[in-house]
């Protein structure tokens, strides 16, 4: 069982207990609700775009990626610039996906 959903202008491949780490989503809640969902896996071999699917999730955590470099170069012009960036993201864990009415939830461990 699985779910594609939409968040942060990406998507992602999503089922239940899954870790993720999304886009910062500001949130004060310690669960956030994903009702963009453009399909559903119900059984396997299946996939189908639900008529009304909602994903729940809880917060991990909050942090900051690893720094990437943005490095700038022209050839002959004596130009050189380096910079830096730090995404920052939200670890959510999937909790449940209810689509058409139809609950799947993550296996107590």
């Amino acid at each position: 069982m699985y779910a594609v959903i939409r968040t942060g202008g990406k998507q992602y491949k999503v089922a239940p207990g899954d870790l993720l780490k999304i886009e910062s989503v500001p949130s004060g809640s310690p669960t956030i609700e994903f009702s963009d969902v453009l399909a559903v896996s119900g059984e396997p071999g299946t996939l189908a775009k639900p008529a009304s699917a909602t994903v729940t999730a809880e917060v991990v955590g909050q942090g900051r990626g690893d720094k990437i470099l943005v490095f700038h170069f022209k050839r002959k012009k004596q130009y050189k610039k380096l910079q830096g960036h730090r995404q920052n993201f939200t670890e959510v864990r999937i909790k449940a996906i209810v689509a058409d009415g139809v609950t799947y939830n993550a296996d107590k461990k």
